[in-house]
């Protein structure tokens, strides 16, 4: 059993510094193709792509993790301070824009 946890963590760190590695080759390669023609700036490198990512993650997604659970918390707060009115109401106007119309308490918890 331990030895199965240990190949499948193997498997996990190998694919996620492949996909680490495939965004760092695109970003390199997508600013090596446009930043320099229009702008005139330099080439750069792998590790400055790399350097390039953490920054954009660190400016646009800040430091914490996958915002889904924040969202999440978030919206159930607020399911839970609305009145049954609101909730009905909040339920007809999300069914007019999504297929399934399903409230954050009625989900998994």
């Amino acid at each position: 059993m331990n030895r199965f946890w240990l190949l499948r963590g193997l498997k996990i760190a190998v694919l996620l510094a492949l996909a680490i590695a495939a965004l760092g080759y695109i970003v390199m390669s997508l600013w090596n193709w446009l930043v320099p023609p229009i702008t005139g700036w330099h080439v750069i490198g792998f590790g400055q792509a790399l350097a390039l990512l953490v920054l954009c993650r660190i400016l646009f997604a800040g430091f914490r993790g996958p915002r889904g659970g924040y969202w999440r918390h978030r919206m159930r707060e607020r399911w839970e301070q609305m009145t049954p009115e609101e909730r009905t109401r909040f339920r007809s106007g999300v069914g007019r824009h999504c297929r399934h119309s399903q409230s954050p308490a009625d989900g998994a918890q």
